[in-house]
């Protein structure tokens, strides 16, 4: 079941109310094992933005990654696991990230894939009330030799007829009124609060590094599940049809 609950969550952060119906068991047989889960920092939770009475689970697949591997090494030397390999090279396809603003978060994914893929994915942001490029967002890029200081914002309205692989939501609020993307896209939700607490110009630079912390870590995951054979073969049909440039 703890297994099961933790690749559920891998993939994209979910609810109680998801989780039970993706595993077919009761609510208070899910709540303990993540509640057993989150006692061994496996997985963790945070409110959702969009709606108080919701909680978002999601799944510290590096800390899995690690524990994994202390395991095998205790059991025999030649079982240690490698550590996860950030020069991955990603099948090319096509992805969407999304947020209300699209000042900060939507950004900094748009910015890290291309980044990290060196230009083989293809990235877009968007938000559903667009507003201005956020200053601690360009700053925390910067830092890490990534500069979007010049990118604008989107409306979301501006992709929807797009085809994209996959489309990620990085806002709660967002999630809740997402729109379906021609093509059945791959979808999952990265829930990551807004750093600009109410939209403020001075919000804490440090809120904003741990941002970028948590969407570099979740870029590098999605790169790796890219580099996947297996996801490669399954897109590759699909992939066929939707070499049309997409809007910036």
């Amino acid at each position: 079941m703890r297994w099961q609950l933790v690749t559920e969550l891998g993939s994209s952060d979910r609810r109680v109310g998801e989780l039970v119906q993706l595993v077919g068991k009761p609510q208070n047989v899910v709540s303990y094992h993540l509640a057993e889960l989150r006692r061994g920092q496996l997985v963790s939770a945070r409110r959702s933005s969009a709606d108080g009475r919701d909680v978002y689970y999601r799944t510290h697949l590096f800390r899995c990654r690690d524990l994994l591997a202390d395991a095998g090494g205790s059991l025999h030397a030649g079982l240690s696991l490698q550590a996860l390999d950030h020069t991955v090279r990603p099948r090319r396809a096509r992805v969407l990230f999304l947020c209300t603003g699209n000042s900060a978060r939507s950004q900094m994914a748009e910015a890290l894939v291309e980044h990290r893929s060196k230009g083989v994915v293809t990235a877009r942001s968007a938000g559903s009330h667009p507003k201005a490029l956020h200053p601690n967002a360009v700053r925390a890029m910067a830092e890490r030799g990534i500069d979007i200081a010049g990118r604008p914002t989107k409306p979301l309205t501006r992709f929807v007829r797009s085809r994209f692989d996959h489309v990620i939501t990085l806002c709660d609020k967002v999630r809740e009124v997402c729109p379906e993307f021609p093509g059945a896209p791959t979808t999952a939700h990265w829930s990551i609060p807004d750093p600009a607490v109410n939209g403020r110009a001075d919000a804490s630079y440090l809120a904003f590094q741990q941002v970028a912390d948590d969407i570099d870590e979740r870029v590098t995951l999605l790169l790796a599940d890219l580099s996947s054979p297996t996801t490669r073969r399954s897109h590759h049909v699909a992939n066929r049809d939707r070499q049309r440039p997409l809007p910036r």
